[in-house]
């Protein structure tokens, strides 16, 4: 196949293998940003309505399914991983029944959440605060926007199973289809037809069927019939559910670590001022973009390491991480430099509010610490979901959480001192690299040992 002798010639070839990781790199950070895009230029259309309700009401419905599709964004990461190492192996089988037990599992998964909507929305819309007229706007957005469900979680699967063979290519057209589309319809829906938020979910819901409709035809000028049917009887091995089972709860509980650090940060920041809220918020939408950007290198590491983990190909292996690690370092504090250097120019595009510029000169330099070290711990994310070793980040990131963060994330808050939160969230990042940096050296000694023995 194509994607066999192309990663032949990659992991034959240094060079090659450099200008793989780039490419892999440049088209996943592409992907990655059509959908804060997307997300703009949605905000945009239901911002310039007579009623400032329904945006307000979107944005309110939208803290839900972030948090809720970013926990379960687990089926992408597990599958790249362990889609790649199967590439890396040559084992069509296996890379096939990866995608195929992935995918009946966020099907299932998404059809048991669809019934739980009513519940899951009375406790999310309970728990966020709002004006009557705002949860109502909220709700219809959530009531549109929930029936994408299993089309997402399947999507995350597709996307995951694409990036483990290293074709980017496709995510790329993915993402353009279905965020497009959800541009498309959401000028048709909210400013032709006026549905307000409801045409803002059913847009979102339409633009997730139809990338969904578009990752089936790929997929099947990659796969046919007879090979599914060759492979069905493997499906539901127990041994083989139950890995997948362990390696997700081990991400879901990762990732739900880390939202929930975000989150006491967000919340600590109200409870000492609205201004510190204001100030941190806008930080952390600098944090937001270059995570964004930094993504793209991860998942490039992810496709490779797992796929060069399938080949037993150790040097090639510590050459990936040594060119993730430099490039990522350099995005994460080129873009951290250069808000230090021009804060007023920069924060400016966000805000014209001067007294919250001023005080942003003050915290702004926070951005190196945080991004430098935040940097490589993405990049470190990467090459561990690379090597499906959910438990080194499962275990990591709670450590991250409950002992780098927590503590004095609340000694912060009880002294209302915002200098202390940023403190607690650099401490964050810090022991995230400690824990996953660490381990680097036993997993390629334990690759070495293996392909010696």
């Amino acid at each position: 196949m194509s994607v066999t002798k192309t990663i032949s010639a990659i992991t034959n070839d240094w060079e090659e293998l450099r200008r793989g990781f780039f490419k892999l790199a440049t088209i996943n950070i592409i992907s990655n940003l059509m959908v804060p895009l997307s997300g703009f230029i949605n905000i945009a259309f239901l911002g310039h309505l007579t009623e400032v309700n329904y945006l307000a009401g979107v944005t309110l419905a939208t803290i839900l399914f972030n948090y809720l599709y970013r926990t379960l964004g687990f089926l992408r990461m597990s599958t790249t991983g362990v889609t790649a190492q199967a590439v890396g192996r040559n084992d069509s089988e296996a890379t096939l029944l990866v995608g195929l037990r992935n995918g009946i599992f966020a099907l299932f998964l998404g059809l048991f959440l669809l019934l739980l909507q009513h519940p899951l929305q009375i406790l999310g819309f309970t728990l966020l605060s709002a004006t009557p007229e705002v949860k109502a706007a909220g709700q219809a957005y959530y009531d549109a926007r929930i029936w994408a469900l299993p089309a997402t979680l399947i999507n995350f699967v597709i996307v995951g199973w694409f990036l483990g063979r290293t074709q980017s290519n496709k995510v790329l057209l993915l993402s353009v289809i279905g965020n497009g589309i959800n541009i498309i319809f959401d000028y048709y829906f909210i400013i032709r037809l006026g549905w307000e938020s409801r045409g803002a979910g059913i847009a979102t819901a339409l633009s997730q069927y139809s990338m969904l409709l578009v990752g089936i035809i790929l997929l099947l000028k990659e796969i046919n019939w007879k090979e599914i049917q060759a492979v069905a009887h493997q499906i539901f091995e127990t041994s083989a559910l139950l890995e997948i089972l362990t390696l997700n709860r081990d991400i879901f509980i990762r990732t739900l670590a880390f939202l929930t650090t975000f989150s006491l940060f967000i919340n600590f920041s109200s409870a000492i001022d609205t201004s510190v809220l204001t100030e941190n918020a806008l930080m952390l939408q600098v944090i937001t973009l270059t995570v964004y950007l930094i993504d793209g290198l991860a998942f490039a590491t992810e496709s490779l390491v797992g796929i060069l983990k399938g080949k037993d190909a150790q040097e090639e292996l510590l050459a990936i991480l040594k060119v993730a690690t430099q490039t990522s370092l350099i995005l994460g504090l080129g873009i951290a430099t250069a808000f230090v250097l021009f804060p007023d120019r920069l924060f400016g595009l966000l805000t014209n509010h001067d007294e919250i510029l001023e005080s942003l000169r003050f915290y702004v330099p926070w951005l190196l610490p945080v991004l430098g070290f935040g940097a490589i711990a993405f990049m470190l994310d990467g090459y561990f979901l690379g090597l499906a070793e959910g438990v080194i980040l499962r275990n990591t990131a709670l450590l991250a959480t409950l002992i780098g963060f927590l503590p004095l994330g609340i000694w912060a808050w009880k002294l209302e001192n915002p200098t202390l939160l940023w403190l607690a969230l650099t401490l964050f990042m810090i022991i995230r690299v400690i824990g996953l940096g660490l381990q680097v050296p036993r997993t390629l000694r334990e690759n070495f040992q293996s392909k010696e023995a």
